[in-house]
């Protein structure tokens, strides 16, 4: 298999993904759009990840390349590529499939719990997980549910936490692919963020929850290997 990996920012890679892509002995290559580099021919992939960032879906001006990464998503998911986005790629992906991307009622910084939809847990790639998760959130903005996906996961501060759209495409508000190192990165990169609110957690409690990398990682290699088998 060969997935590729978009990054908009040095501090949210692929991470677990990456290991789990490794370990499978499948290619794994990254474009960096903050390097300045381009996409590939799209058929030189049959899966596309897409990473989180701080910006905004909606910022073209400031980040020109979102305007060629959503026409190749876009263009990914019509040609029926397994698509995943993590965050701001989960926001991207709503955006295309017709979906709005807007300000979340809460920030949610740190770690908190999620719980499954009834239909998430009787599906064959999520229904082996537990109801409840804790996952480790980084987000301001959500998304609508886009046409026609799924609804999988909800927290209490936000509604929208994760969907499927026709068995292959997976949107993820959370980050199951934290890893501990990429765990310091973004807290040492993000600081700003760390302000008073009802679920922003402090850097001393995002950093001393290593016990919950684990159980996000296995989760994600659960639903990679189940996504891969279908």
């Amino acid at each position: 298999m060969r997935i590729h990996c978009f990054q908009h920012v040095p501090f949210e890679g692929p991470a677990a993904f990456e290991c789990w892509a490794r370990g499978k002995g499948y290619s794994f290559k990254t474009t960096k759009f903050y390097e300045g580099e381009t996409a590939p021919q799209l058929e030189s992939l049959d899966w596309l990840i897409i990473m989180g960032g701080p910006m905004n879906i909606y910022e073209e001006e400031i980040y020109p390349w979102l305007v060629e990464e959503k026409r190749f998503i876009h263009h990914a998911i019509s040609l029926g590529k397994t698509v995943i986005g993590v965050c701001l790629g989960a926001q991207l992906i709503s955006d295309i499939l017709g979906g709005r991307v807007i300000q979340g009622a809460y920030k949610e910084i740190g770690w908190f719990p999620i719980t499954l939809s009834a239909e998430a847990m009787q599906s064959d790639v999520f229904g082996f997980l537990p109801n409840k998760i804790t996952v480790l959130h980084w987000h301001g903005d959500t998304f609508y549910l886009p046409p026609g996906a799924i609804h999988l996961a909800k927290s209490e501060g936000c509604e929208n936490q994760a969907f499927f759209y026709k068995n292959r495409v997976l949107g993820l508000q959370f980050h199951l692919e934290t890893t501990q190192e990429s765990l310091e990165q973004i807290a040492q990169n993000s600081k700003n963020d760390l302000i008073d609110g009802r679920y922003i957690q402090s850097e001393q409690e995002i950093l001393s929850a290593g016990q919950h990398i684990q159980e996000i990682n296995d989760a994600l290699f659960g639903i990679l290997d189940r996504l891969a088998a279908s």
